[in-house]
């Protein structure tokens, strides 16, 4: 399992070939989020950050036959385009694979601690609050935010 919280950007080749090395691993999921419309700035708190990564993983495997996991977060000042977040399961079967991705990723937008601040083309700034389709995408997996954050 990786885990990084970083500013600079990620090469998705070089992530997903690295997860996949293992023979055994039939199939890698992977999705990439990217930056929409406006330039953002994300800011998180070290340390716990990666701790409640790590809680999603864990909560995944129990889930899923999860071989290999890859989280990759970036903070800082982000521009259109930019790619934000990479997940990427490697499992023997691709339904976990898939499974697995799409619940990391759901976990990520609703308990991860990053905080997004929007700057608008007038020169305002907003800080970004949880959308309901977010948690929404939560309640799928049987979760709330509410018991999701007291599991983490």
């Amino acid at each position: 399992m990786r885990i990084s919280v970083q500013q600079e950007d990620f090469q998705l080749g070089e992530e997903v070939r690295a997860i996949s090395a293992n023979p055994k691993v039939g199939a890698v999921a992977s999705f990439v989020g990217l930056v929409r419309d406006v330039p953002m700035t994300l800011e998180h708190y070290p340390g716990m950050t990666e701790r409640a990564i790590a809680k999603i993983l864990e909560e995944a495997r129990g889930r899923w036959q999860v071989m290999d996991c890859t989280v990759i977060h970036r903070y800082g000042a982000l521009q259109p385009n930019d790619q934000i977040v990479l997940v990427a399961v490697a499992s023997a079967h691709r339904g976990d694979a898939f499974a697995a991705c799409e619940f990391i990723m759901d976990y990520l937008k609703t308990q991860a601690p990053f905080w997004k601040k929007e700057h608008r083309p007038d020169g305002s700034a907003e800080w970004v609050d949880a959308r309901v389709t977010d948690d929404a995408a939560l309640a799928r997996w049987g979760l709330t935010s509410d018991n999701a954050a007291a599991s983490s």
